[in-house]
C-alpha cells in the first residue's frame, strides 16, 4: 500500500499502517513506514529515506537541509540532523 506524502492536505502524522510514503506528485517512493517514528511536531516523521537518491538536499544557512522529491524536485520539507527516533539519526 502507499500514502502519499501531504497530499491535499492531508498529514499523514498518526497513521502507521505499513506500506511506502511516496511523492504526492509524481507517486516516486521516498520511505517506508518502518521509518516512520512519533514526534512532537505535527508533521509525519522519519529517520531515513527508501533509497539515497530517494530525495535530493539542499543545505539551509540555519543548520538544516531543505528536501524534495528526488525524482521531480517537488518539496518535501526538511531534514533535521541527530533529531531522529535515536541518537545520531535524522529526522525527515
Amino acid at each position: 500500500m502507499s500514502f502519499c506524502v501531504f497530499k491535499g492536505g492531508e498529514v499523514f502524522k498518526d497513521h502507521f499502517e505499513p506500506g511506502m510514503y511516496v511523492c504526492s506528485k509524481c507517486g516516486h517512493e521516498l520511505f517506508s513506514s518502518r521509518s516512520k517514528f512519533e514526534h512532537s511536531t505535527p508533521w509525519p516523521a522519519f529517520s531515513e529515506t527508501i533509497r539515497e537518491d530517494s530525495v535530493s538536499k539542499k543545505e539551509e544557512k540555519w543548520g538544516a537541509y531543505k528536501v524534495s522529491c528526488g525524482k521531480c524536485g517537488n518539496g518535501l520539507g526538511h531534514e533535521f540532523l541527530n533529531d531522529g527516533p535515536k541518537r545520531g539519526l535524522s529526522r525527515f
